[in-house]
């Protein structure tokens, strides 16, 4: 597996396990649910990723899903993000799931282009990577998936696995070309953010 698409998976599993934790302490999680909110976070969308190529999940089969996670909690931790107040609305929340939000997207696109899926295929794979585990996260404290109320969030991982796909497609895939499109999505989404942006409504 390249070194970009294992550099991408830790990011995101920092910025969702951070995330993940940020949101069970907003909802009085114990210890336990903490950490089973930040594993499903961070884990989550890889094994349902990963599961769809008909794979060992990475979080199953290598230790540093695991040990990143745990590191993860544990400097959340220690820095005492706990003590903030209106969690969701913090940009340290924001910025933290953004980068996730991003990451996560990048490996899916790539896992799919790397199983020669098409346009479709690498789009949905990084859309289910990238918000599998807030989606399973959030049914399980009974609250509505952010997906589905926050604008221009899933629409970044769509925009993401498209750019992939293009350069890919003028094979023009690359470290820098990976890179130059998750500064710019992370940026379109903190900016989508603070402008309060948000796609069409029928209503």
């Amino acid at each position: 597996m390249p070194d970009y698409f294992i550099f991408a998976d830790i990011i995101g599993i920092i910025a969702f396990g951070i995330s993940g934790f940020l949101i069970a302490i907003k909802n009085n999680l114990d210890i336990l649910g903490i950490v089973i909110a930040s594993a499903l976070t961070a884990l989550g969308g890889g094994i349902i990723r990963d599961a769809i190529l008909s794979s060992a999940p990475f979080a199953f089969t290598s230790l540093y899903p695991a040990i990143t996670l745990i590191f993860t909690i544990f400097i959340a931790y220690m820095f005492k993000l706990y003590n903030n107040t209106s969690i969701e609305k913090k940009w340290i929340f924001v910025v933290s799931d953004t980068i996730g939000l991003v990451a996560f997207s990048i490996t899916g696109a790539l896992l799919a282009i790397n199983a020669e899926y098409n346009f479709f295929g690498i789009i949905i794979l990084s859309f289910i990577t990238a918000v599998g585990g807030g989606v399973t996260r959030d049914i399980m404290i009974n609250e509505v998936p952010t997906v589905l109320v926050s604008d221009f969030y899933g629409s970044i991982a769509v925009i993401v696995a498209l750019l992939l796909a293009v350069v890919e497609l003028f094979d023009m895939l690359n470290e820098f070309t990976i890179i130059s499109i998750a500064l710019f999505c992370i940026a379109l989404r903190l900016i989508a953010y603070k402008k309060k942006w948000h796609l069409p409504k029928l209503n």
